[in-house]
């Protein structure tokens, strides 16, 4: 991490708020400032004109970086956008929010000084906890103009709900500023926006609704409610992704079934009684997908196994047996697993189709420890196939 001036940050809020402009953006002649907002208006409207083309290709080489710091920190992100403020809605937001001070103050203004958002990013994750892993990559890369807490803020507030996120004005680090291809672009900050989806999607909304400030109280209400409810679907969310994975840990956890359980899961008596209450217990447990995973990799260790499509498998399987136990799935595959291997090397090696995943062979292993039940997991062609296969090699199989 490079160390900073510690007089920097100062040097670039005054930049930020006009105090002191030592060059122009576009490498033109330096306007002085005024109380003239009918000159600041035409030298801002200038100056966005003249540089709409950089400021695009600045938001593209910013957005590069930080998708290139964002992967080899291996942090992922839902979405990652950018857009430059129109220049009308540019002027209407220092109307808004700096005019009335800054000439009450007799401050001198020029409009672009005061636009910290012109170029705008926005990083969108899923979940609460990953915004300051983020922010904390971000500000190992960038100089830090500012920064807006809108979840402090909101958190700090009785009675509040609304947006929550962070914002940090931006500008590049002087180890980037002078490499070629972002020199042309250090002139620029802009204003990087983290939030979740849920945030990103409550902001989408909340814009939509008009007159909150004087709307009355019984709508008010209504919005702060809702607002709490996007927040307590965040917290879920996360709450939910790590339980989620307490369940994957904890399935990893359970032993393999015994010679008891095997015989039990066949539908026969054990030989001998199941000592141990807990291994029974868990042997007997409903098949879910945190089971089923666990069993999967443990016939396929070598396999990276999708959520999304563990779920569906294991849904499907549920559907045609209801009822179906950990141990039991676990004997299916135990009992014909090996006989679907040699299936596999056969069926590549004559050509019948490209590919035979680990998902392919699980349905073959059901259907066959189960015809009557799995047969609908194999199309007719592929059903076909293995039938007749089992069938020319029924006396090497076991």
């Amino acid at each position: 991490m490079q160390e900073s001036d510690p007089n920097r940050g100062d040097l670039q809020k005054s930049l930020a708020h006009g105090s002191l402009r030592p060059f122009d953006a576009a490498g033109g002649r330096i306007e002085m400032p005024s109380l003239d907002f009918e000159a600041e208006k035409a030298a801002f409207r200038e100056y966005y004109n003249d540089n709409a083309q950089r400021l695009d290709q600045a938001k593209k080489a910013f957005l590069t970086l930080l998708s290139s710091l964002l992967a080899h920190a291996k942090l992922e992100v839902a979405a990652a956008s950018g857009r430059i403020k129109d220049r009308e809605e540019s002027i209407k937001k220092f109307t808004r929010k700096y005019q009335g001070e800054l000439e009450e103050s007799a401050t001198p203004y020029a409009i672009k000084d005061h636009i910290s958002d012109l170029i705008g990013l926005r990083l969108v994750c899923l979940y609460e906890d990953e915004i300051e892993p983020i922010s904390e990559l971000i500000r190992e890369h960038f100089y830090v103009i500012d920064v807006t807490d809108k979840t402090a803020e909101i958190e700090g507030t009785e009675n509040a709900f609304g947006y929550k996120g962070l914002h940090l004005d931006l500008r590049l680090n002087d180890v980037r500023a002078v490499m070629p291809d972002y020199a042309p672009y250090a002139p620029y900050q802009f204003e990087l926006q983290i939030r979740t989806v849920v945030q990103d999607s409550w902001s989408t909304l909340d814009h939509k609704i008009k007159y909150k400030k004087s709307i009355p109280a019984s709508l008010k209400r209504r919005i702060n409610t809702l607002a709490a409810l996007f927040e307590l679907s965040d917290r879920e969310f996360r709450q939910i992704r790590d339980e989620t994975e307490i369940e994957i840990q904890r399935a990893a956890a359970e032993p393999e079934p015994g010679p008891e359980a095997e015989e039990a899961a066949q539908g026969e008596a054990p030989a001998e009684p199941i000592a141990n209450a807990d291994v029974a217990r868990r042997q007997y447990a409903p098949l879910d997908a945190f089971r089923l995973l666990r069993i999967a990799r443990h016939f396929f260790p070598g396999v990276e196994f999708e959520p999304r499509k563990i779920d569906g498998f294991t849904a499907d399987i549920i559907e045609r047996e209801p009822g179906i136990s950990r141990g039991k799935f676990n004997h299916y595959l135990r009992s014909t697993i090996g006989m679907v291997h040699q299936y596999k090397a056969w069926f590549l090696e004559e050509g019948k189709g490209e590919k035979f995943n680990a998902f392919t062979e699980m349905r073959h292993a059901l259907y066959a420890a189960n015809p009557a039940t799995f047969a609908g997991m194999l199309t007719n062609v592929a059903r076909e196939t293995f039938d007749a296969w089992r069938a020319a090699n029924a006396n090497g199989q076991d």
